[in-house]
């Protein structure tokens, strides 16, 4: 029989059962999800309150470790020192800034983080947000190198998950001082590495070798802070000192600058050597550039003239010449031949640069008047063939293999058929050929040292990380000629200052020597040499009785002057006399005090240097 259930009754009498109403089960599962809802809120609530609040120190800590992890796997690039009386004159330096980064899981609005933060980086915000929007990341880098502005605004805000840190980068305190030796620090494959110069040379050695970190990562390839972590420290960077000393080096550039001032010219570089050791004591190249700034300078400013830019150096390769005829024992010094002012060959009428025949002269007065048809008679008494190879053994046609990238090992590469008179004819007065500066001021270094050439030097010590240092001994190449050979040389360099073509770089006092050149350019559309330009050169060495100074001047297309006894020659001069009174070298011949005045005034570049200051903060102005 069916049981019957009152409406108002919901039990019968005596029974232990609940009889369950129509839609009741409906209104326990809304209790049941209700519950499940609240259950999941309050599970969220907790561990938000977790991260958050109770445990932020903690991921805190854990993102800064990141921070710290990368400055254990990333090692310190070395440091770069030029000489300065004794001490060390910092030239390319670790700095530190600033960079922001952020601990997404700290955040609960990535969004409007990165909206607030995207002004004040100067970043996209789109980009910010997708960066930020991952709850398991714990360190996102947002920007290096901030700004004192862009420090203070974070500051103020006080973002959530937002931080500062330290980083370091590359600062050049000099700024353009020895730019095209140094080099920079900028983007390169990818990455930051050397760029130029040391920089780019010695990069790797800079750098240092980076560290390894091995680690547990869950399934999903987040790191597992409890895991396991193995860390090998990076390894720093090696430092280097200079040969170059910072008092030459800036005095050199600012004799350049004003140089380049004073006759407009196109540009030039300068090189001071150590007989001796073949250590570069400075190299100067104008236009320089700011390393700090490089991104706003003219590329064609990085290149290192002194070694890059091979030229037809004219008869300042006339003492090459000279030395090698007399090294093989084929004239002397007083050697005579007749100057008809013209030399006849393959149908070209080879003649001297002021069209003047100068009848009987010695080989010491054909390096003093600068005789092309002279040179010519010393190369024929050498011959062709003995001619190359001493050309070759004063380092002409290799690179003399100094520690500086881009380096041309210019070109000899007319003189390859020894029957072709001509381009031995010329070659001898230092057209027809290319050299660089730096082969060249190698050269006369050889004759400053006794006939040895000696390795150009740019480092003269490393300082390993962990303080070690290691001296780089200085390297001779080869016997070149004989001590007699080269002193014998030096004696005519002197007459050349005394009696010849170079009376503008004497210097009161002292037994200075060296020689001119002035050289065609040559065309680079056609055969031929473009009208009226023009490089000046003047090559020697001081005191030449007992050298401690090898300088080589070259200005490129001078104004108002048309040889280099009247630009590159005083420039010289200008230098040799800063160089021999830093030394403290005392003058061992008789002068006048007229002698010292005319000296002065022929020399004064000062009000040459204001100029050249003056234009280069308008220009500086103008870039701002």
């Amino acid at each position: 029989m069916a049981l019957k259930v009152s409406p108002n009754n919901r039990y019968k009498k005596g029974s232990r059962c609940r009889i369950p109403e129509k839609g009741d089960s409906l209104e326990t599962r809304v209790y049941v999800l209700f519950f499940l809802v609240f259950l999941f809120a309050a599970s969220v609530f907790i561990r938000l309150y977790f991260l958050q609040i109770a445990s932020h120190d903690y991921y805190k800590k854990l993102a800064d470790n990141q921070h710290s992890i990368l400055e254990d796997i990333f090692p310190q690039r070395g440091e770069i020192f030029l000489q300065d009386a004794g001490m060390l004159y910092p030239v390319a330096v670790n700095k530190d800034a600033k960079m922001a980064y952020a601990v997404p899981r700290e955040m609960s609005d990535p969004s409007g983080v990165a909206k607030t933060l995207a002004p004040v980086l100067s970043l996209p915000a789109d980009d910010l947000t997708a960066r930020l929007s991952k709850p398991n990341d714990m360190y996102e880098v947002l920007k290096h190198r901030l700004s004192d502005e862009e420090v203070a605004k974070l500051n103020d805000l006080k973002l959530e998950g937002v931080h500062l840190a330290s980083e370091a980068f590359r600062y050049y305190p000099a700024e353009n001082l020895a730019s095209q030796i140094l080099g920079f620090v900028g983007w390169k494959d990818n990455g930051l590495g050397g760029r130029y110069g040391v920089e780019n040379y010695f990069d790797s050695q800079l750098t240092g070798h980076p560290g390894q970190l091995s680690q547990d990562n869950s399934n999903a390839g987040f790191w597992v802070p409890t895991g396991d972590q193995n860390i090998v420290p990076a390894k720093n960077g090696d430092g280097l000192v200079l040969t170059v000393d910072h008092i030459i080096q800036y005095e050199t550039e600012k004799i350049l600058k004003s140089a380049i001032a004073k006759f407009s010219a196109q540009r030039g570089t300068i090189i001071v050597m150590e007989p001796g050791t073949g250590r570069i004591l400075a190299m100067a190249s104008y236009p320089d550039f700011n390393p700090n700034n490089y991104q706003g300078e003219d590329m064609g400013s990085f290149r290192n003239l002194a070694v890059s830019d091979p030229y037809e150096c004219g008869s300042i390769f006339k003492t090459i010449t000279l030395a090698s005829a007399i090294d093989a024992g084929r004239v002397n010094p007083d050697t005579t031949f007749v100057d008809t002012g013209v030399v006849q060959e393959a149908g070209y009428s080879i003649k001297n640069a002021n069209y003047k025949a100068y009848g009987k002269q010695t080989m010491t007065q054909v390096l003093d008047m600068s005789i092309n048809t002279g040179a010519i008679f010393a190369e024929q008494q050498l011959g062709n063939a003995n001619f190359l190879d001493y050309a070759k053994r004063f380092g002409f046609g290799s690179p003399t293999d100094i520690e500086l990238p881009g380096e041309s090992a210019g070109n000899l590469a007319n003189l390859k058929n020894f029957k072709t008179d001509i381009n031995f004819f010329t070659a001898s007065f230092g057209q027809g050929i290319t050299v660089t500066p730096m082969q060249m001021a190698a050269a006369y270094n050889a004759l400053a040292s006794g006939g040895r050439l000696m390795k150009p030097a740019i480092v003269e010590k490393v300082i390993h990380p962990d303080g070690t240092e290691e001296e780089i001994a200085p390297q001779e190449v080869r016997k070149v000629v004989t001590e007699q050979t080269a002193n014998e040389v030096g004696q005519m360099l002197r007459s050349v200052v005394v009696n010849g073509e170079g009376k503008m770089a004497d210097v009161p006092g002292y037994l200075v020597g060296g020689k001119t050149g002035t050289a065609q350019v040559a065309s680079t559309d056609a055969k031929g040499y473009q009208d009226g330009q023009n490089i000046g050169s003047f090559a020697g060495f001081a005191p030449v009785n007992d050298p401690r100074f090898t300088v080589l001047v070259r200005i490129d297309n001078p104004k108002g002057v048309n040889w280099a006894e009247s630009s590159a020659a005083p420039t010289w001069g200008e230098l040799m006399k800063f160089l021999l009174n830093y030394k403290n070298i005392q003058p061992t011949e008789k002068y006048t005090q007229a002698d010292l005045e005319r000296f002065n005034n022929t020399h004064d570049l000062s009000k040459y240097a204001a100029k050249n200051e003056a234009e280069q903060a308008a220009q500086e102005q103008k870039t701002q």
